[in-house]
């Protein structure tokens, strides 16, 4: 890594700073390290994105979801006895130990279904975690999964075959209900995946959550940690609570109390009838690159390792 950030540092305007006292992600005091000119000045998703090996250090995430980074991460074997990992050229196939084992259970579940010989799973996280050059702001811990909707028929995809097939769309009306690749597996298999203690939440498109809303005819708690979202109708995403232990690691709040199927619906009135926008809304802000100062100090120390 210090290799990657002396090639960058050889084409980057120098700025002067010091180091700062600050308090890391657990709340502790601790004296921020003093970032060579090369990690003031280059992106963040640059030098995550450069780091083609993960810290050899003991698996932790930190931070938050989408302000964070991963130590010690495992690589997903690319392919399993009921998974293939998908687009292998990105480097994502990579998280912390818990997200490793959650994604092999769940696989052996979707194995049983109809049509199903497992999973294919996308993108998880770079080898050392935080943001990335290109897609997602989260994933940036090692706790977050994107579940093809695709079933996977075969599970001896060539490298190349799993660069170009794409997955399929489950949506129609942009999201409003489901279309006819919509199975009752895809619900079983939501179902399997929002039922692990681990699950702090699963985004899928809202006509999929109403779809589920309304073909359960028992138990709807877990529907709670289904949350409706825009986009993720070619796959579905899953955020995993912080691991046991990982003082560092930043949960997200609880998803409100109930099976959240009455806010799934007004998204989708909302789809069919948008309501006028509003005239006093302050115009959009771009949103800032994040550089290695936004992040928990720890991430320094995390791109540094061997």
């Amino acid at each position: 890594m210090r290799r990657v950030l002396s090639a960058i540092a050889a084409t980057t305007f120098l700025a002067t700073c010091g180091a700062s006292s600050d308090r890391d992600i657990s709340g502790a005091q601790t004296k921020r390290p003093t970032l060579t000119q090369a990690e003031r000045t280059t992106l963040a998703k640059v030098q995550f994105g450069a780091a083609k090996t993960p810290a050899a250090t003991t698996p932790q995430a930190i931070g938050g979801y989408a302000k964070g980074c991963l130590a010690g991460a495992e690589a997903l074997t690319e392919t399993g006895p009921t998974w293939q990992a998908m687009r292998l050229s990105r480097g994502r196939n990579w998280a912390h130990p818990n997200t490793i084992d959650y994604v092999q259970k769940l696989s052996r579940f979707a194995a049983t279904q109809p049509g199903w010989e497992g999973l294919y799973i996308g993108d998880m996280a770079q080898p050392r975690g935080g943001p990335m050059l290109t897609g997602h702001r989260s994933h940036q811990t090692g706790l977050g999964i994107d579940v093809w909707m695709l079933p996977p028929q075969r599970l001896n995809l060539t490298a190349s075959e799993r660069e170009n097939i794409s997955s399929i769309s489950t949506r129609r009306a942009r999201g409003a209900y489901t279309n006819d690749n919509w199975t009752p597996a895809h619900m079983n298999i939501l179902r399997a995946a929002a039922k692990d203690s681990r699950t702090a939440r699963i985004f899928v498109f809202p006509g999929a959550k109403v779809a589920m809303c309304d073909a359960e005819t028992g138990d709807k708690s877990w529907l709670n940690k289904i949350r409706p979202w825009s986009g993720h109708h070619y796959h579905f995403h899953v955020r995993l609570n912080c691991p046991k232990g990982d003082t560092a690691c930043v949960s997200q709040p609880a998803p409100p109390k109930g099976d959240g199927c009455d806010d799934a619906r007004k998204w989708v009135r909302d789809i069919l009838d948008p309501p006028p926008p509003d005239p006093n809304a302050p115009p959009p802000q771009k949103r800032r690159e994040l550089t290695l100062n936004d992040l928990p100090a720890q991430c320094t120390a995390v791109l540094r390792a061997d």
